[in-house]
């Protein structure tokens, strides 16, 4: 949409630049869910970053499907849902005490791109390591084998996959032995039967990750419990020995567990895990509701790797800066408060507050020297709750209660999606961009799916001495253009 207006030169334009501040408080990466046992992987310059997913009322293991989370910044991360599940191993429903078929046992996966298609493992614990495939990183995944890919006898969690350069690939795996077993091209069987390693790396627990970088081969693995650190072993083989090299992450009592994925992305390393903040903020047990972290990671000269402190509030830095001038998903989110997302009637997801006060954080907004015009929004209200009144979005910067840039009223759209468009003011450079909800906006009465900003942009008539002019009275002092495009 392009709406253009003319204003009068006697009407002053003025747009307040509004000095940036140090942004905080973006680990753990994700809020909208409790999330664990992290799988990054770098696909077409993007990072997937693949969970398991620890339900709200989990007071143990409580694990039924499994999430994706994207980012191209390191900051924001977009929200993909559930992108598998336990039901999709028609085997997994088999009932072993303990484990309640679809109920739980959908544990720490990891996921690998090789010749287009994307093959996930994934432990169902207490009946082995099955494999879905899909044909992209978002699914949809089916069971191409309709059983294990290993058995349930073989310590059969956590696995890890790794492509070497001469194109075989590893599946590693194991509590509390290492174990590791050859894939097959088709990635979908193995060659040869498992082989457990001897001796196991000294300190491993559990939720091996096996890369190779530098003509290094590493595995880094939570440490001996508890509470659980990183450790990490090097080796000149892909199938070890695996000798103790020492900690990425020292064993720290504020988290009992823990599970390491590490990338490279854009010139840095990284390492992820998790803690216990989120769920700590409601009660002091941890109950297995845990949160995805993710700090910067760096090695010395030899290959060996350089400790990373505990997780901290701040994470690591943004690379680069979001575009507010493209659609942007309202799931696409750097830090929140009270807010959940849903699959979306008009496809994707959305997100909600929970309760007035909610609010998101979207780091890094570019919103340029020219700044921003308008904001718009499609947002959904008051259907499904039968409130009949909308809620009120404000738009900050800087912080949660920085600078007043804008406010949507919304009203009730019968629960259909619509679009608001409101004029903002006073946005400029680079800011951190806070949605914060207030007014009607408990539960469902309120849904957001995507925003965007019109950017600012003034053009100047022609002057006086300027060539083929309309008329001889037309003057700049008279008029000046403003386009905002949408």
């Amino acid at each position: 949409m392009k709406i253009k207006a003319i204003i009068g030169t006697t009407v002053a334009i003025i747009v307040c630049a509004i000095p940036p501040v140090c942004s905080f408080a973006d680990n753990p990466v994700v809020q909208t869910n409790f999330t664990a046992d992290p799988a990054p992987v770098v696909y077409n310059g993007t990072v997937y970053l693949y969970t398991s997913h620890d339900e709200d009322n989990a007071t143990g293991f409580l694990m039924r499907n499994w999430m994706c989370y994207t980012t191209t910044d390191m900051a924001n991360w977009t929200d993909h849902g559930i992108i598998a599940s336990l039901k999709d191993f028609k085997w997994a429903d088999s009932a072993i005490s303990g484990w309640g078929g679809f109920d739980n046992g959908a544990w720490a996966p990891q996921c690998i791109e090789r010749d287009g298609k994307f093959y996930m493992y994934c432990p169902v614990q207490g009946r082995g390591i099955g494999v879905l495939v899909a044909d992209s990183p978002f699914g949809p995944f089916t069971d191409p084998l309709g059983k294990p890919l290993i058995g349930g006898q073989f310590d059969s969690i956590d696995p890890t996959v790794f492509i070497d350069d001469d194109g075989q690939a590893y599946l590693y795996w194991g509590n509390p032995h290492l174990w590791y077993a050859k894939l097959n091209k088709d990635m979908i069987s193995v060659s040869g039967a498992p082989v457990m390693c001897s001796p196991t790396p000294a300190h491993y627990q559990e939720g091996p990750w096996f890369y190779r970088r530098n003509g290094h081969y590493y595995m880094a693995f939570a440490s001996t419990c508890c509470p659980e650190g990183i450790g990490y072993s090097m080796s000149d083989s892909p199938t070890g020995p695996w000798p103790f090299v020492g900690y990425i992450m020292l064993p720290d009592g504020r988290s009992s567990g823990n599970h390491p994925g590490i990338i490279d992305y854009k010139g840095n390393s990284y390492v992820f895990g998790f803690n216990y903040k989120l769920n700590n903020a409601i009660t002091p047990i941890h109950h297995e509701r845990r949160s995805v972290c993710v700090e910067l990671m760096t090695y010395n000269a030899d290959g060996t790797i350089n400790t990373v402190p505990w997780w901290s509030d701040e994470g690591p830095p943004q690379i680069g800066t979001l575009d507010p001038y493209v659609r942007n998903e309202a799931e696409t989110i750097c830090y929140s408060g009270g807010i959940k997302s849903e699959l979306c009637s008009a496809g994707g997801l959305d997100v909600y507050p929970k309760a007035a006060g909610a609010y998101i954080k979207v780091k890094g907004v570019n919103f340029s020297n020219a700044g921003a015009s308008t904001f718009t929004a499609s947002v959904a209200c008051g259907a499904l709750s039968g409130a009949t009144t909308g809620g009120v979005i404000e738009l900050h910067v800087d912080q949660k209660d920085g600078p007043l840039i804008g406010t949507l009223q919304t009203s009730d759209t019968g629960g259909a999606w619509a679009m608001r468009t409101i004029p903002v003011s006073g946005a400029t450079g680079t800011h951190d961009l806070y949605f914060v909800f207030t007014g009607d906006t408990v539960g469902d009465t309120l849904k957001f799916d995507y925003w965007r900003f019109g950017k600012r942009t003034l053009k100047r008539t022609m002057g006086a001495n300027t060539p083929n002019r309309r008329s001889a009275s037309f003057s700049p002092a008279k008029t000046a253009i403003r386009n905002m495009e949408l």
